[in-house]
């Protein structure tokens, strides 16, 4: 593939591929039907798995045999679905050849049987009593259910029907005629001649709705089911959908939502403008979406469209190009709106076009539309529209860049404006969200009103000194002025002083200055105390305890970033071989020149390997006779055949000596045994006898034969593997954000718990929380300077316990599952399980300039006490540069006032005892002996 599968998309097709080779070997056995079917929900990519499962299927997998002959017949109820699938496979799927995917045309077609290793795409409207494949004629001499029919008779075994059930767009009677002619291929047709296909590969959005169509079949069903939870952890969607509307709609006015609209896309446009210049992408030009009414009479929309365009450009201020805004309405061709024209485009076009800045639409959009750019849509339409918006919104939540965005989380969401609905009806168009997709749609929904906030954006900059975008030179007037003040105004309102000017770090040093314009108020609450802020008047009167100090918080994140802290990554399964990880690492390593020579240095040690075996089989004797047999007999390094069938590993007998293609045969085998990435010819280069130029092939082959050699070049990939990640993976964190990510996936694909770098993003997307405190010492922060948190007394008590500390900077509070989180792993009933510490202390260091802290405040009453524990202390030794790692719990100091008893893993000798505890009672008595109260000790 041309694409790199996220790692929910490679275990589907692992899995489809066991079941697809068991299905047909089932059916070769027994003759019943079979059916497979991928259920996966909307954005998980189907059309992508199914490209990569015919590849496999085409070229074989180190654990299946190829089968260039195989014929696949894709079946869905829309040319253009037919058309996007078949676009999708030439560009995505780079081993089919040119010509191979052929399109079943109704005039042209005219076949016996379905030609070998080709993909062909039919769609139900042609096989209707309106088309003209059923039919014959003078230019017709076989219908398309006798090609079938000669096909399943001929060629069942190398067959596959694919039913693509992904996007039904049809509604009421032409629904039920495409799905009446689908079960044909599932039943069978007497009245067509048509046998039951002797195995299908449904492709649906939810279980019910390919169930019922394989209704009351004989055919054996197996399933491969992709969850929510799988695509939602991968990145290829949107975080988030915020659907806003107006507490009153019959008070609001539909263009002050306009208005709050197009300020949301205006910001998505300054921010992916400023990410993707600083990351070196392609400029993503994100789209705003409006869904107008339609017009009664000969008015093109009810909707007043000249109004609506001069609002937007107002609102910008700027004024459109033309191909800037673009409609879809039917067969209308260019229309003048505000005195621009505006062309008529179709849905699948928008994507690609990048002039493309705003899309008016009435219904046509929401059936195999997927436009990635589309980040804000506003509709006009009435509250009975849930389901229609519902629809639409299901092909909006893809992301512009098929990946999360980890410096800026802000360009993870995507809004819906709805200025006719209220709470009530929005939560319907949620309800429907739901119902659409057939089950949970694979992100957060949430809502919110266009009066009452929901979610924010906090950042590390300051309000003063926001980061500018950097000025499009294209269009100046879209994006915001970058700000007056020059860098060298910033420092010098920095309030840390800088350390001597001979090192480069510019870190503050012992020396503080204390803000005087803000004013902390303590107020107490039952036992525990807290430390509340509010922006409140000066007053004198009020004693301030601990005044807000002055936050580098640029300098902090950048301090933190730089340092590549490590943190875990923790999933269910594990992806790769590590074979495979090991020669993704080494390409990334190389190509990102973190170590140059990576590759290089893999294919010595594996050639050295395949050497050693061959010298080793020379001097016991053993070479000649096993050349011969490889000469002689058909040498198996498969599993599985195409039937799922197990073959005999090593030897296999045949009657005729191997011809050189047959070698060359083998000797693919035995590459995809080696990990598909050319070893055997890289040790014909080193090795090679100009005498006998097969020898080198034999070699290989007889290596990749041997499962001894197999296994001891698996074990020298996973030491090789976690000797590079331990050695380079802090020097990563100086590089783009692609390589970053790219190296994470390289990593958490291979174990089940990987080693990442701990990386801060700049700005947050956060939900308020409510009867939440106002703090102005937390690293991230609203535009006024606090951040709204709600912690539970033990949390607001250990955090004012740090607070009060005389070397105490500012504190993140480090969210469960976040994708920038930081993850500690631990076990408990022999299960590997993800912790996420409640807070990170970020303290000065005099020599450093800041260092971090872990801190988990934590019930003793918890099961999980002892495997946390563990987990802390064992983290504690891989990385030692935390500055505490406590594990914190309520007590009392010796006046008998309530206190926190903390117990530091990052202390050697309580780490040691903790490592040796048993069980909860010890860990409770090295609480008593060991743990201390107070924040400093």
């Amino acid at each position: 593939m041309k694409v790199e599968l996220f790692p929910f998309q490679k275990k589907a097709t692992i899995d489809l591929r066991v079941k697809v080779a068991e299905a047909l070997g089932s059916y070769h056995r027994t003759h019943t039907p079979q059916v497979v079917s991928l259920q996966a929900p909307t954005g998980a990519g189907k059309t992508i798995i199914m490209a990569s499962l015919i590849e496999d299927i085409y070229f074989g997998t180190d654990h299946y045999a190829e089968q260039p002959e195989a014929i696949f017949v894709w079946l869905s109820d829309s040319p253009a679905l037919n058309e996007q699938s078949k676009q999708k496979i030439d560009l995505k799927a780079d081993k089919i050849r040119f010509g191979q995917c052929v399109t079943i045309e109704d005039e042209s077609f005219d076949q016996e049987m379905l030609e070998n290793g080709h993909i062909y795409f039919l769609n139900t409207q042609k096989l209707g009593k309106a088309g003209n494949l059923g039919k014959h004629s003078d230019t017709r001499q076989y219908t398309i259910w006798e090609t079938l029919e000669n096909t399943v008779r001929e060629k069942s075994d190398r067959l596959y029907f694919i039913i693509d059930e992904a996007h039904r767009g049809m509604q009421g009677s032409e629904a039920g005629k495409a799905t009446s002619i689908m079960q044909r291929f599932l039943k069978g047709s007497s009245e067509f001649r048509l046998p039951p296909m002797p195995l299908v590969i449904g492709i649906s959005a939810t279980a019910a709705r390919f169930n019922a169509l394989v209704g009351d079949t004989n055919s054996t069903l197996q399933k491969c089911i992709i969850t929510a939870a799988d695509v939602r952890a991968s990145g290829l969607l949107k975080d988030r959908i915020v659907i806003t509307y107006p507490d009153d709609p019959e008070k609001n006015n539909e263009m002050a939502v306009l208005q709050a609209a197009t300020d949301e896309w205006k910001n998505k446009c300054d921010h992916w403008y400023q990410y993707s210049y600083e990351q070196h992408y392609a400029q993503v030009n994100p789209v705003l979406v409006l869904q107008v009414l339609a017009g009664s009479g000969k008015a093109i929309s009810n909707t007043n469209l000249d109004d609506v365009i001069a609002k937007i450009e107002e609102r910008i201020g700027t004024q459109f190009k033309e191909n800037e805004v673009v409609h879809t309405f039917g067969s209308t061709g260019v229309i003048t709106i505000n005195g621009l024209n505006v062309p008529r485009i179709n849905p699948s076009e928008i994507t690609e076009d990048k002039r493309i800045r705003v899309v008016l639409f009435k219904e046509n959009l929401s059936t195999g539309w997927d436009c990635p750019r589309a980040e804000t849509m506003m509709s006009f339409r009435r509250a009975e529209d849930a389901t229609y918006i519902a629809q639409l919104l299901g092909r909006m939540i893809r992301t512009p860049l098929q990946c999360h965005i980890i410096v800026d989380d802000s360009l993870n969401d995507v809004r819906l404006y709805l200025p006719y609905f209220n709470k009530n009806t929005v939560k319907e168009v949620v309800d429907e969200l739901q119902n659409t997709e057939g089950g949970e749609i694979p992100t957060v929904i949430d809502s919110e009103s266009l009066e009452n906030q929901v979610y924010v954006q906090w950042s590390v900059h300051p309000p003063k000194q926001k980061k500018a975008p950097i000025e499009n030179p294209y269009e100046p007037n879209l994006f915001s002025e970058a700000t007056q003040e020059n860098s060298e105004t910033t420092h010098a309102k920095q309030n840390f002083v800088k350390k001597d000017t001979s090192t480069t770090d510019e870190f503050p040093s012992k020396e503080i200055h204390l803000q005087q314009e803000q004013t902390v108020i303590v107020s107490q609450k039952s036992q525990s105390s807290k430390f509340v802020y509010h922006k409140t008047a000066l007053d004198s009167s009020v004693q301030d305890p601990l005044p807000s100090l002055s936050i580098d918080r640029e300098a902090i994140i950048k301090f933190i970033n730089n340092q590549g802290y490590l943190t875990y990554l923790v999933r269910n399964v594990k992806i790769n071989n590590y074979l495979k990880s090991l020669l993704s690492l080494a390409g990334i390593l190389t190509q990102s020149n973190i170590f140059a020579g990576a590759n290089e240095e893999l294919e010595k040690e594996v050639i050295a390997m395949i050497r050693q075996y061959i010298e080793d089989l020379h001097a016991n004797g053993t070479y000649k006779e096993l050349a011969k047999n490889v000469l002689s007999f058909k040498l198996s390094v498969r599993v599985f055949d195409v039937f799922g069938e197990s073959l005999d590993n090593g030897l296999a007998q045949d009657l005729f000596t191997a011809s050189e293609s047959d070698l060359d045969r083998q000797l693919r085998a035995a590459d995809a045994r080696l990990g598909a990435y050319g070893f055997p010819h890289k040790y014909g280069r080193a090795f090679g006898n100009l005498n006998n130029p097969s020898q080198y092939k034999i070699d290989c082959i007889l290596f990749a034969a041997d499962d001894e050699c197999v296994g001891k070049l698996n074990r020298y990939a996973e030491a090789k593997f976690h000797a590079l990640n331990d050695q380079y993976r802090k020097y990563v964190v100086t590089t783009s954000e692609r390589c970053k990510k790219e190296y994470s996936n390289i990593i958490a694909n291979a174990d089940i718990v990987s080693k990442h770098n701990f990386t801060l993003p700049e700005t947050l997307s956060v939900r308020l929380e409510d009867n939440g405190t106002e703090y102005t010492n937390h690293l991230f922060a609203a535009e006024n300077g606090f951040a709204k948190i709600k912690l539970n007394s033990w949390e607001a008590g250990v955090l004012e316990e740090e607070a009060a500390a005389e070397d105490f900077v500012c504190w993140i509070r480090n969210p469960s599952r976040s994708s920038w989180s930081l993850c500690i792993p631990y076990e408990i009933n022999n299960e590997i399980k993800p912790s996420y510490p409640d807070f990170i202390i970020i303290r000065r260091d005099p020599i450093l300039g800041y260092i971090i802290d872990i801190l988990e405040p934590h019930n003793p009453d918890f099961k999980d006490n002892l495997g946390k524990a563990k987990g802390f202390a064992k983290y504690a030794v891989e990385e030692q540069r935390i500055g505490r790692i406590q594990l914190i719990r309520q007590g009392k100091d010796a006046s008998g006032k309530t206190r926190f008893k903390r117990l530091d893993l990052a202390k050697g000798a309580i780490r040691d005892k903790v490592l040796k505890a048993q069980n909860h009672e010890e860990l409770d008595h090295i609480f008593e002996t060991d743990g201390k109260i107070g924040s400093n000790y």
